[in-house]
């Protein structure tokens, strides 16, 4: 527990650092934590990251993430309607590996792709807007929190099990404890600065509350499903990539599509 709450703060620390600074320090931080993270989705799929199809996989998360980073406008680089070809080079590349790479890997290595892309697209999208800094903050704050709520609430009361086929030591209480903490942090903090108005502030801290547990919970059914533990070992008491930053790659995608930024 000690390396854990210690490995969070300094990693925390880190991680805002490019938050603030923004331009092109975030978009090396969203394009670094975007290939890890595929990296490790493939590997908890038991696929190769550098093979054939596992570098497809990279041209199609890239090309959903480009956009919007920074140096994207330096770098004039076309990859509308990456999709298609993709998907029919992969489906080829199945018939010509003999089923040794097969249909189920083909759905996987798109899902991963765009699962991860779209989820730090929109992390990128955020920041670039007004107030992008402010609104990027409160939604980091509103999951940390309600991660945070949830762990303790759930370990001080937690009686009913939430999901036990998924994530066995989550319970109702601790899930309405990091809903509740989300509401307190998020409507607490936007009315102390007077940045935006209460429904939208009260929207974000409503819909993060949920949709962050939900991220959660969807990682840890690819966990289950892959018989894996953590997604990655790159973050010492805390796993991997995924492990930290499943809420934010369901989070910012809803918040936006909602538009609630």
């Amino acid at each position: 527990m000690k390396q854990r709450i210690i490995t969070g703060v300094v990693g925390g620390i880190i991680f805002l650092v490019p938050v603030f600074l923004g331009g092109i320090w975030y978009s090396l931080l969203v394009f670094l934590l975007a290939i890890i993270g595929l990296y490790e989705f493939l590997r908890m799929a038991r696929l190769k990251p550098y093979g054939f199809a596992g570098l497809l996989g990279y041209v199609l998360m890239i090309s959903t993430l480009w956009p919007y980073l920074f140096y994207s406008q330096r770098f004039h680089i076309d990859f509308s309607d990456t999709l298609m070809p993709v998907l029919l080079l992969l489906l080829f590349y199945s018939v010509f590996r003999k089923n040794r790479f097969h249909i189920e890997h083909v759905a996987l290595t798109i899902l991963g792709a765009l699962y991860i892309g779209y989820g730090f697209h929109y992390m990128a999208a955020v920041r670039g807007m007004d107030d992008g800094l402010w609104l990027t903050l409160l939604v980091l704050l509103g999951i940390w929190s309600t991660d945070s709520g949830a762990y303790f609430v759930g370990r001080a009361y937690g009686r009913r099990k939430l999901l036990p086929a998924i994530s066995p030591n989550k319970t109702v209480e601790g899930s309405l404890g990091g809903l509740l903490t989300s509401l307190v942090v998020v409507i607490g903090l936007n009315g102390l600065v007077d940045k935006l108005p209460f429904w939208q502030a009260f929207g974000i801290a409503l819909v993060t509350g949920i949709a962050a547990q939900i991220g959660d919970l969807v990682e840890s059914a690819m966990k289950r499903h892959f018989g894996v533990k953590d997604s990655g070992k790159i973050i010492p008491g805390h796993g991997g990539v995924l492990d930290r930053f499943d809420s934010l790659l369901i989070v910012f995608p809803i918040l936006y599509l909602l538009g609630l930024f």
